[in-house]
């Protein structure tokens, strides 16, 4: 049975530390001196802008939208549009070695969407792999709510010879993802449904953030060995180097050579 790291440590009062640590983690895979490892971590309010969105004109006053509305912008490692994370979402960072990683893309994609999807069904919902009309950062590999609501968003990003896939579960609290995105949206000239964020509350009796990690963490294990672990402390201070360049703002630096974006499917 394959065997796969599992971390659930998180930084939610270090600016953009979780994700400069799921960068470091995947080159750390990549480089074969960690093993696969998946993260199921949270985060501080954020608004998670991919490459599209920094070359956008109006992305300076995106990001301007997102820090008035107390959300911390941030460039993520995955490609797409912009994506909301906060107290009731629940973040996913897997790193995973490939040895040809554009290979695998689509594979990866429908492996993750699978088991979010087992996941949430175990939950009562009828959950279903697919976009759904008008969702923010659409992607065809989201997982959604009967057709109707987005509730689970995946980006993946390549580096040599390693491969990270990303991205959010919606727990609850959907309003708050609706409330910043309205205006970060408009800045970007996005248009979309505010109608077709969905929840894991909105759609069951009662279930939260703490459900769905555990949903989340025996769909992993029906499939795969886990492994409990703790981050190497060099693991999380190479990602503190890398957080400052995961600030968002314009002027993005440019990314480390050899790292590329997968193309398609996103948060």
């Amino acid at each position: 049975m394959r065997r796969i790291h599992l971390s659930t440590e998180s930084w939610p009062d270090h600016p953009a530390l979780d994700t400069g640590v799921s960068h470091a983690l995947v080159r750390a895979v990549g480089d074969g001196t960690q093993a696969e490892t998946v993260r199921l971590h949270r985060t501080r309010p954020m608004v998670a802008f991919g490459r599209q969105d920094t070359m956008n004109p109006g992305y300076a006053d995106a990001v301007a939208a997102s820090r008035a509305k107390g959300f911390l912008p941030i460039e993520r490692l995955a490609g797409g549009r912009a994506a909301v994370f906060h107290a009731e979402t629940l973040a996913f960072s897997w790193a995973l070695p490939a040895p040809e990683p554009r290979a695998g893309i689509e594979a990866r994609f429908r492996l993750i969407a699978e088991i979010v999807t087992e996941a949430l069904v175990s939950l009562g919902i009828d959950a279903r792999i697919g976009e759904v009309a008008g969702e923010y950062c659409p992607g065809r590999f989201s997982v959604n709510a009967g057709g109707r609501s987005k509730i689970m968003g995946v980006g993946q990003r390549l580096v040599r010879r390693a491969a990270h896939i990303g991205g959010v579960i919606v727990a609850g609290d959907a309003q708050s993802i609706k409330d910043v995105l309205m205006p970060v949206y408009a800045a970007l000239g996005i248009s979309w449904r505010p109608e077709s964020v969905g929840s894991v509350s909105a759609e069951t009796d009662g279930a939260g953030i703490e459900d769905v990690e555990r949903a989340v963490r025996t769909a992993f294990e029906r499939r795969f060995e886990i492994v409990p672990t703790a981050l190497p402390t060099s693991l999380v201070e190479a990602g503190r180097a890398l957080a400052a360049g995961h600030l968002a703002g314009p002027g993005r630096p440019e990314d480390a050579p050899g790292s590329l974006e997968a193309p398609g499917p996103n948060p």
